[in-house]
């Protein structure tokens, strides 16, 4: 396993990972257009082609001998929902659910926390949806502590938000 970071040529892969990490864990009933709709406008090549070259992102890719297997993003600048928090959000942090367990996730997070202690941040913070157990524990089992709650809106229905932060200094 390498943690690198990824060149506009992984745009796709990264989309795709995206796709399908997001479908699999938060549509759980089947797949309606709103949903669907959302998934394939907000993860294209094209959007991550542009995340990749914003010098306000770090992207950090995990690649197998096979291809990239996950990856985690670093947003500066991010204002938190919730008073308190830095401006430095992981924004977006997928493994395809055939390599949970095999430590990838604990990487990528070593190597984006690594990045925010470089950048002299005293801590960094995430959200994620509250239903989403696994990662929650991931996150609380990594130092995270809960900070707040936030809504996530799709097509102007909200979806409660659990925010996390981490103490870096």
């Amino acid at each position: 396993m390498t943690i690198r970071k990824p060149t506009v040529s992984d745009a796709s892969s990264i989309a795709a990972i995206s796709i399908e990490v997001w479908i699999g864990t938060y549509i759980k009933r089947g797949v309606n257009a709103t949903f669907a709709d959302y998934a394939l406008k907000e993860f294209t090549r094209s959007k991550i082609e542009n995340l990749i070259r914003d010098p306000d992102q770090l992207i950090l890719v995990s690649e197998n001998d096979e291809g990239i297997d996950g990856f985690i993003r670093v947003s500066s600048a991010s204002n938190a929902p919730v008073p308190g928090c830095s401006e430095l959000e992981i924004s977006t942090f997928y493994v395809q659910p055939r390599h949970h367990g095999k430590g990838i996730g604990r990487r990528l997070l070593a190597a984006a926390l690594q990045y925010c202690r470089q950048e002299d941040a005293k801590s960094v913070w995430l959200a994620t949806n509250a239903e989403n157990h696994p990662a929650i524990a991931f996150y609380l089992a990594q130092g995270f502590e809960y900070f707040g709650e936030t809504q996530f809106f799709i097509d102007g229905q909200g979806y409660l938000n659990n925010v996390y932060s981490l103490q870096l200094a």
